[in-house]
């Protein structure tokens, strides 16, 4: 099958590899404009295939179309892309347009599905291959595969761990009904349709009298981006790893009750929040008891004031 792939980073890359490998013919690979200093595996494993490589700034300019016809495809793969094609590539090829996206469509339509469904607190997420059509993630469900959030996992776990890999091979499922004129087109329930914007650090700041919980899911739930923000005084940084601990902590909230090898501890309503691992602005990530000792933290300062 003539296929073109629109795709970027490491998952992209590990499409087009397991496309290759299942036989497929990859006739054109499109991905983001390079990034100075900044591998792309995609392009990287694409040009090691010979596989011509389209870099195009706005996938709407005309050339693109222009130059995405002459490849002649029968089926698009849509592996993660930020861009929006155009519906006259949408509906090009004989076969349609298919698209991965990592949660159980139509809910958490956007692009920060991963981030919103640990922010929530939710207990379970997937991924969906869909028909796409001009608005975002709409369009008739082919595939869809369920994961757990497990009470640890962090917006990186989850996706590396899990819909990472899974998504790989329900891309590859997928494209396997369509050869077998199998592949269903179930309308999205409009009914349960949810939409948010991508995760920015503007939603990112921690509200420490909100409860242990809440706090604990933002956390994991910007990790790794765009990190938690709060503040030591005048000092800004961000929060990543973290670990809850529930019932009364002792402390108001905010509050530095503890200090020790792992980190600090905060009081957050009805609990406590250790804190592993955090970030100064333009400084690499470093442990959070290092950051203490840098910064003099003790028991009794406290966060977000």
């Amino acid at each position: 099958m003539r296929i073109v792939l629109f795709g970027q980073a490491a998952f992209g890359e590990k499409v087009l590899e397991a496309l290759v490998k299942n036989g497929e013919e990859v006739v054109g690979v499109y991905t983001s404009p390079d990034v100075p200093g900044k591998a792309n595996p995609l392009k990287e494993l694409a040009l090691q295939l010979n596989t011509p490589v389209f870099q195009p700034e706005r996938m709407r300019a005309p050339k693109v179309y222009d130059e995405y016809i002459k490849l002649k495809p029968e089926l698009n793969v849509m592996a993660f892309v930020t861009d929006i094609l155009p519906e006259s590539i949408l509906k090009y090829p004989r076969l349609g347009t298919i698209q991965y996206h990592p949660s159980l469509l139509p809910k958490h339509r956007g692009g920060s599905a991963i981030n919103w469904a640990v922010i929530n607190g939710e207990t379970k997420t997937g991924l969906t291959i869909f028909w796409p059509e001009k608005g975002i993630d709409t369009g008739p469900i082919l595939l869809q595969k369920e994961v757990e959030i497990s009470p640890g996992d962090t917006v990186g776990s989850l996706y590396f761990n899990k819909l990472f890999p899974l998504g790989i091979e329900a891309i590859v499922e997928s494209i396997e009904l369509i050869k077998q004129g199998r592949a269903p087109r179930i309308p999205q329930d409009e009914s349960q349709a949810s939409y948010e914007g991508l995760c920015a650090e503007k939603d990112a700041v921690i509200n420490w009298h909100q409860p242990a919980k809440q706090t604990y899911n933002l956390i994991r739930g910007t990790n790794p981006q765009p990190g938690a923000t709060t503040s030591l005084g005048n000092r800004w940084f961000k929060i990543f790893d973290s670990e809850l601990r529930a019932g009364v902590a002792g402390g108001s909230s905010g509050e530095i009750i503890d200090i020790n090898s792992q980190g600090f501890v905060v009081a957050a309503t009805d609990g406590a929040i250790v804190i592993k691992r955090v970030q100064v602005a333009g400084s690499p990530k470093i442990a959070a008891a290092d950051f203490a000792a840098q910064v003099g933290l003790k028991a009794g300062d406290r966060l977000g004031e």
